[in-house]
């Protein structure tokens, strides 16, 4: 459409964010931001060409990402999905949660409401504890109560125990890609595409 195109690096965005009241982050104050910064501060933007290879570039990477996204939010639905068909009350718990790493583990290591309550509060702690240290104690006392509210066993939990430890697994791994794509470092994009320091 004939529009300029330009990209304002995130560390330089946050600095300006700096120069703001209020510590909310939200899409309407960055969007303002980043509009104020066009108007006040032209400079801190780098100009892309149109025709430039970066879009294409980063068309790319967005495409992959977007990728990623869908295929956490697949995952994650049908993880929400068993967990609501075999215990509602634990996916109560747990659903919110559902990408938290602690969260993960546990669904990894115990997939089903009989396993959770076998390893005992104990346990549990410990393996969550290295994930989530100022949570795990109350998410365990959480589970427990969510436990205790169902008393019957729901036809299709053993089946649904075989498979949450692989969804799990397949989410954590989704999430974790997400956070180091590509190259180990969520900002090692910029850096290849914008090498300006």
């Amino acid at each position: 459409m004939g529009c300029p195109v330009a990209y304002l690096p995130g560390l330089t965005m946050r600095r300006i964010a700096d120069l703001y009241p209020g510590e909310a982050k939200t899409d309407a104050k960055d969007a303002f931001i980043i509009a104020d910064a066009a108007r006040a501060m032209p400079h801190t933007f780098w100009a892309i060409d149109g025709e430039d290879e970066t879009i294409a570039e980063l068309e790319m990477i967005v495409g992959f990402d977007d990728d990623l996204a869908g295929e956490a939010t697949r995952v994650a639905n049908r993880l929400h999905g068993l967990l609501t068909q075999i215990h509602p009350s634990l996916e109560r718990v747990l659903g919110p949660r559902l990408q938290h790493p602690a969260v993960l583990a546990l669904l990894e290591r115990f997939g089903s409401p009989a396993q959770i309550r076998k390893a005992g509060r104990r346990r549990l702690v410990t393996l969550l504890r290295p994930k989530a240290p100022r949570m795990a104690e109350r998410l365990v006392e959480e589970i427990f109560a969510a436990l205790d509210e169902q008393t019957v066993t729901v036809p299709g939990t053993e089946a649904a125990a075989l498979i949450v430890p692989s969804l799990a697994g397949s989410l954590a791994a989704v999430l974790d890609q997400r956070k180091l794509w590509p190259g180990g470092s969520r900002n090692s994009w910029r850096t290849t595409l914008f090498p300006r320091s």
